[in-house]
């Protein structure tokens, strides 16, 4: 099929050999850089979506979907409310569990946790918090045995492994002769875990809940219940109805709000990654309206003949702006491929930059995660790339209009 001369004139512009092919070598560096533009903000973006998805991941592999609470700080009646809520639709499990504050001990290092008591067997089949435990299994756990087992970052800190004793300080007090004196336990550690969570991993300490609630004085009652349900993203709407089902008078929370503000900082540092980013977009559109600029400026003999040979407006912007429209369709093809495939081995690239510069880019105590993950989603690719395509095609108007406006006697005056 033929083509359109408009088309052929067009892309013979862009291939031009004049003035030592420097209007060829300007097109091309408008093209990479359009190309770097889009590949750096596909890989920036796909860097955010895999924090966030990993980070969601791994809270819901440590934490509960949600908690159900009473207003007083503990819940009494507990076994009718986990017996009612296995009933709840959307509910898997429920498990109760005592959390309060600690500090804990050991020679002369001294540090601020919190304590979870938990109900072994039921704790394994409602978080994934089990998995994680190292050198020991969250059975060992047995009520009376007064056995913890520590976040392996808490676990460093104090220099403590497996058999040592540590000194819980709780801090409520007890009366003596002496006066109140916080109440003190000996414990023995017998594992750790790592959650890949450094919030998890620096400040909580796991205990069999019988010990808990012997420890904190809560005689038969528990901090609240923690669910597990089969649709995580409905964890707000499931766990309020279940209250008022229950008849209200509870404190409920889920994983979204405890954890509300990574999302919301994550969310907020991706768009604006996606604005600033986008300048470098920007930049490589307006490297088009110079190129387009220098072609007509260097072709107006050529624009004139076509003029005079019954060639229209319309027929010469048409011509440049196929020039502007292949720059940014190559440039942003390109640039879509090359941020694909980085973003796919980020994790490599970085671990490989890390070993041979002997830098460490992520710290679990800033990011809560060591790795680099990268989720390429295609709904990202497509808004960057009809972005850049949109910002190319309107660097055109500017260089076609002035083009089609030209006058041929003007133009052939002087050449």
């Amino acid at each position: 099929m033929q083509r359109p001369w408009e088309w052929l004139v067009g892309t013979r512009y862009l291939r031009s050999t004049h003035r030592r092919g420097f209007v060829s070598f300007v097109a091309f560096i408008s093209t990479f850089g359009l190309m770097l533009g889009v590949a750096v903000l596909i890989v920036v973006l796909s860097v955010m979506n895999g924090f966030e998805r990993e980070l969601r991941s791994r809270i819901l592999a440590v934490t509960s979907h949600a908690t159900l609470m009473g207003f007083e700080g503990t819940l009494p009646d507990w076994q009718n409310v986990r017996a009612r809520a296995l009933q709840a639709p959307g509910v898997r499990h429920a498990v109760p569990y005592v959390e309060a504050q600690a500090m804990i001990s050991r020679d002369s290092r001294v540090l601020g946790t919190a304590v979870r008591g938990v109900e072994p067997t039921l704790e394994r089949e409602a978080t994934g918090l089990g998995q994680h435990i190292r050198a020991a299994r969250i059975e060992n756990l047995v009520a009376g045995s007064w056995r913890v087992v520590l976040g392996s970052a808490l676990a460093r800190e104090l220099g403590v492994a497996r058999g040592d004793e540590v000194v819980l300080i709780v801090p409520e007090g007890t009366a003596t002769p002496e006066g109140v004196q916080p109440r003190m336990r000996r414990l023995e550690v017998i594992g750790t875990f790592e959650s890949g969570m450094y919030e998890f991993d620096r400040g909580l300490v796991l205990m069999n809940i019988d010990d808990a609630a012997r420890l904190y004085r809560m005689r038969g009652e528990v901090t609240g219940i923690r669910l597990a349900l089969d649709d995580p993203r409905r964890a707000a709407d499931t766990v309020r109805e279940l209250a008022l089902a229950l008849g209200g008078g509870y404190y409920v929370s889920d994983w979204t709000r405890n954890h509300a503000n990574f999302f919301q900082s994550i969310e907020l540092t991706k768009g604006m990654m996606f604005v600033i980013l986008l300048i470098i977009v920007g930049v490589a559109a307006f490297n088009i309206v110079s190129t387009l600029v220098m072609i007509v400026k260097e072709k107006q003999g050529d624009i004139a003949l076509l003029r005079t040979l019954g060639a229209s407006r319309a027929d010469i912007l048409r011509t440049f702006a196929i020039q502007g429209v292949l720059i940014g369709l190559v440039g942003t093809l390109a640039g879509a491929l090359l941020g694909i495939a980085l973003a796919d081995q980020i994790e490599a690239i970085v671990r490989t930059i890390e070993g041979l510069f002997g830098v460490q880019f992520m710290d679990a105590k800033v990011y809560f995660m060591t790795d680099l993950p990268a989720v390429v989603e295609w709904g990202d690719v497509a808004r960057v790339c009809g972005v850049a395509f949109v910002l190319c095609a309107l660097a055109t108007l500017y260089p076609a209009w002035r083009a089609a406006r030209m006058e041929p006697a003007e133009a052939l005056r002087h050449e």
